[in-house]
C-alpha cells in the first residue's frame, strides 16, 4: 500500500522580496502636468518602500508624450526591457489610460509581461493582470481608454481648427531665428543673421551639405543644440515663416494617431504678416527655385525621398552613436 507523507513548505526559503516597479505618464509638458508627475513619482516610491515584503525596483515615467504610441515612450520601453532582463517582478500604475490608450498595445504588453510571469496592477480599475480569468475585462477597459483618447483628440482638433480660422493659433515652438514671447513670434537677432546667411549662401550656389558643414565647423548650434544637416538647411529654406507669413495645418494626425503631410486632404490656412520677417518674399522664392532646380538636375524633382531611397539600404541604416541616417 502506498504511503504518502506531506512535507511542509519551508517558509524560511520564501523570504525573497517582490521587486516592484511603478510607471507614470503625463501627456503634456505643462507646469500643472509636470507637478502631477512629480506627485505620482513621490507617491509610488513611498508606497512601494513602505511595504516590507516589497523591494523598490525603480520608477519609470514619460513626460509630455501621448499614450497612443508606445514607440515614442522611452520610459515605458525601458521598463519593458528591464522586465525582460529579470529585474522586475510586479508593476503598479495609476490606470489603463496612463499605461496605454491603444487597445492593441495594452493587450500586447500585458501578454508579454504574463509570459515573463510579471503582473501589473491598475489602481483606478482595481485590476490585477495576475487575477484575470480572461482578457475580456482588460479589452473592454482598454477600448474605453482608447475611445476616450479619440474623443479628446477630436475635441482638440476642432478647437485648433477654430484658432486656425480666426488667426489666434499660437506657435509654441517657432523655427530657428525666432522665439516665443507671450504667445508671439519674436526675432532672435543672432539667429536671424545665420538664417540670412543660409539664404545668401544658397543663392550663391552653395549646396545644403556645404552650408551645414560650414555651420558645424564654426560651432554654431542648431535649434535644439544639435548639429546641422543638409535636411535642416533644406527645412529652413522651405519654411515660409521666415517671410512673416504662416501656413497652418501643413501636417495632420489621422484616426490611428499617425502623422501625415497635408497634400490637400484637409484645409490649410495662410496668415500673411503674422510676425516680423527675416527674409523677403523675393529672396525666399529665388532660394526655393534654386533647390527645385537642383532636384530636377538630380532627376527627382521635388520628391527628395526618391533621392534618399534610391539604393536598397538608403535611409535604413542608423548610426548607433549619433542616431544619424546613413545615405
Amino acid at each position: 500500500m502506498k504511503r504518502i507523507t506531506k512535507i511542509e513548505e519551508n517558509r524560511l526559503l520564501n523570504t525573497k522580496k517582490l521587486r516592484v516597479a511603478a510607471y507614470c505618464r503625463v501627456s503634456t509638458a505643462s507646469d500643472e502636468q509636470l507637478i502631477s508627475l512629480e506627485a505620482q513619482k513621490a507617491h509610488y516610491e513611498n508606497y512601494i518602500k513602505s511595504n516590507e515584503e516589497w523591494e523598490f525596483a525603480g520608477l519609470y515615467y514619460d513626460e509630455g508624450v501621448s499614450g497612443t504610441k508606445k514607440a515614442k515612450r522611452s520610459g515605458l520601453l525601458s521598463m519593458m526591457a528591464d522586465c525582460e532582463k529579470g529585474k522586475i517582478d510586479f508593476i503598479i500604475t495609476k490606470s489603463i489610460s496612463r499605461f496605454a490608450r491603444n487597445t492593441m498595445d495594452c493587450l500586447e504588453m500585458v501578454r508579454k509581461l504574463l509570459d515573463l510571469n510579471i503582473y501589473i496592477y491598475f489602481e483606478k480599475e482595481n485590476l490585477n493582470s495576475g487575477a484575470m480569468e480572461s482578457e475580456l475585462m482588460l479589452s473592454i477597459l482598454s477600448s474605453i481608454a482608447e475611445s476616450e483618447s479619440v474623443s479628446i483628440s477630436e475635441n482638440s482638433k476642432w478647437a485648433t481648427k477654430r484658432r486656425f480660422q480666426n488667426g489666434t493659433f499660437v506657435i509654441s515652438y517657432p523655427p530657428f531665428g525666432y522665439d516665443n514671447v507671450d504667445g508671439k513670434m519674436v526675432i532672435v537677432p543672432e539667429q536671424a543673421e545665420i538664417v540670412k546667411q543660409i539664404f545668401a549662401d544658397t543663392l550663391t550656389g552653395k549646396s545644403t551639405y556645404a552650408i551645414s558643414k560650414e555651420l558645424n565647423e564654426r560651432g554654431i548650434p542648431a535649434k535644439k543644440g544639435g548639429r546641422w544637416t543638409p535636411g535642416t538647411i533644406n527645412g529652413i529654406i522651405s519654411n515660409e515663416k521666415y517671410t512673416g507669413d504662416v501656413i497652418y495645418q501643413k501636417t495632420y494626425t489621422d484616426s490611428s494617431f499617425n502623422r501625415h503631410t497635408n497634400y490637400g486632404e484637409l484645409d490649410q490656412y495662410l496668415v500673411r504678416d503674422h510676425h516680423a520677417a527675416i527674409i523677403s518674399h523675393e529672396e525666399f522664392d529665388r532660394a526655393n527655385a534654386v533647390l527645385k532646380q537642383r532636384g530636377r538636375e538630380k532627376g527627382n524633382g521635388g520628391d527628395t525621398s526618391r533621392y534618399q531611397n534610391r539604393y536598397s539600404f538608403s535611409g535604413r541604416i542608423q548610426c548607433g552613436e549619433c542616431g544619424g541616417i546613413l545615405k
